[in-house]
């Protein structure tokens, strides 16, 4: 039915579709990493602070647990996010070349 749809039209039916998605993802992935940056920032700024301020060692050893878990999330968010949009394009290309 696929095969007949695509010949019947020429076109690919499932290209009108996914360009307005990939037009979205693109123009959503930018301001999603100065929002990821600007919050991971402010976050670890707190919890930096939440560390200076311990003075029991079981309240130090909990804010620095806490700081390395929020580095390594926000890391992982970004990574994600940046390989996204540079993936984006191969994505692109392998979806219309596996369509058609």
């Amino acid at each position: 039915m696929l095969y007949t749809m695509l010949t019947a039209t020429g076109t690919n039916p499932f290209q009108t579709v996914s360009e307005p998605i990939i037009g979205l993802l693109n123009m959503a992935l930018t301001p999603a990493l100065g929002i990821v940056g600007a919050l991971g920032a402010i976050y670890c700024i707190i919890l930096g602070a939440k560390l200076a301020k311990a003075e029991e060692p079981q309240d130090r050893e909990k804010a620095k647990n806490s700081l390395k878990n929020a580095i390594v999330g926000f890391v992982l968010i970004f990574v994600l996010i940046v390989v996204l949009k540079l993936g984006m394009g191969a994505m692109e290309t392998w979806m219309n070349n596996t369509i058609q």
